[in-house]
């Protein structure tokens, strides 16, 4: 490999000055976007947790694409599966545990019945 080819596929990797600059001033935007959701009270009390998440979830596709650039172009798409995998696992993984700990809580609360009661249904 030539150092001309091999310093034109490390600069593909990486991003430009314009796509770090772009990601920033949205993730700037995005986050003052998120504050004035919560301080300047002109949304519903119930709307602001849903407008805050999806404020975030959008802000987390920005830093990805920007900053991480995971994207479509073949040669990032390794890192894009890789990145969906591990996602798709730490979702599983908090899902089940939540889901366990919730099954626990249910099953094992202390009825509100006393003992008496008890002894009359068997």
């Amino acid at each position: 490999m030539s150092s001309a080819s091999h310093s034109t596929s490390r600069s593909a990797s990486h991003g430009t000055v314009k796509s770090y600059v772009v990601g920033f001033i949205l993730s700037l935007g995005l986050t003052a976007l998120s504050f004035g959701a919560v301080m300047s009270g002109t949304l519903p009390r119930d709307m602001i947790l849903p407008a805050i998440t999806l404020l975030a979830v959008v802000q987390l596709l920005i830093q990805l694409i920007c900053f991480l650039h995971l994207g479509t172009a073949p040669e990032q798409r390794n890192n894009t599966m890789i990145f969906i995998l591990t996602g798709s696992l730490i979702a599983t993984i908090v899902g089940g545990s939540l889901w366990v700990m919730h099954n626990a809580n249910v099953n094992m609360m202390p009825t509100q019945i006393s003992p008496e009661r008890a002894r009359v249904k068997d």
